[in-house]
């Protein structure tokens, strides 16, 4: 496996400066913020582009990263792509397409991305949305060779997200009727288990149940708030006493997790994802984050 992480963390450093720190700290990897250059998305950790897919040069970004020694784990970009509103949701998927290519130039493998939903909708209507608005997508990166992992975050972290959430791929039921939909073997997951925590999702079995569906896994921590949890309830859906951490400050036994990984034959990236409010403000705070993730991820990779 190798360790390193998602860049979204640095909206104000350049490729060159994010990828000669993390090249300094041991990182192996970098998964690369690719969000439109002209920005619009003001959601935390969005927005960023490290790439501008529309104008780059492959054999710049190749070039910078081989002399420091780094690899491009994924390209990521996470709107929502089932966004009820037609121009958001059609802006957003032509931008995917658009990620999905520049995997293609720079000999990427994958592309991580959310599904969508449309969280004032039920379930099921969501799904049929879903089952008309992707496979055209899956359909694009197949012909090009690039696998497309969808993470499994809920995106209900405020109000505005709030009852059903803005990404419809954060359960095992929804997986299984997504992989049904589309049977694709370049449409998987980028397994994040920080999101199946405070879901009370088994995360170890996921990675049993969908080895061959995981193509680049999240490292990001959750700990429960006891008192939120207790205020709230669960049918809050974590509003309150869900907080996102690094690895190593949360409730994910990372041994255990990553130790199904090794069982199941998994031996691609683990990339942090960096979302804790107790480290960001700075640039050096949120360094320390990547450190404090780094030396408690460390010892299991290899």
């Amino acid at each position: 496996m190798k360790l390193g992480f998602l860049t979204a963390a640095f909206p104000d450093l350049s490729l060159e400066e994010v990828a000669a720190w993390a090249a300094s700290e041991g990182f192996e990897t970098l998964e690369i913020a690719c969000w439109p250059a002209a920005g619009g998305e003001r959601r935390r950790y969005a927005g960023v582009s490290h790439v501008d897919v529309e104008s780059f040069d492959p054999e710049a970004v190749l070039g910078l990263l081989g002399r420091h020694g780094l690899e491009i784990s994924s390209l990521a970009y996470y709107p929502n792509n089932l966004h009820p509103d037609d121009d958001q949701r059609e802006a957003a998927n032509t931008h995917l397409l658009k990620v999905v290519d520049a995997a293609a130039r720079l000999g990427v493998a994958t592309v991580g991305t959310f599904v969508g939903n449309d969280k004032n909708r039920p379930y099921p209507a969501n799904l049929e949305r879903f089952r008309e608005i992707w496979p055209p997508l899956v359909a694009h990166a197949e012909e090009r060779g690039v696998l497309i992992a969808i993470e499994n975050c809920p995106m209900i972290f405020s109000w505005d997200e709030w009852p059903g959430g803005n990404n419809l791929a954060a359960t095992p039921a929804a997986w299984d009727d997504m992989f049904e939909a589309i049977p694709s073997a370049s449409f998987g997951l980028n397994l994040d288990p920080s999101h199946l925590v405070w879901q009370m999702i088994d995360y170890e079995r996921v990675v049993y149940d969908y080895a061959d569906r995981i193509f680049h896994v999240h490292a990001k921590d959750m700990e429960i708030r006891r008192d939120g949890l207790y205020r709230r309830g669960v049918t809050s859906l974590g509003m309150g006493w869900q907080t996102p951490r690094l690895p190593g400050l949360g409730e994910v036994r990372w041994d255990r997790f990553i130790a199904a990984l090794y069982a199941v034959g998994y031996d691609s990236y683990i990339s942090i994802e960096h979302e804790d409010r107790a480290f960001e403000g700075d640039v050096d705070l949120v360094k320390r984050g990547f450190l404090v993730a780094r030396n408690a991820l460390r010892p299991l990779i290899v």
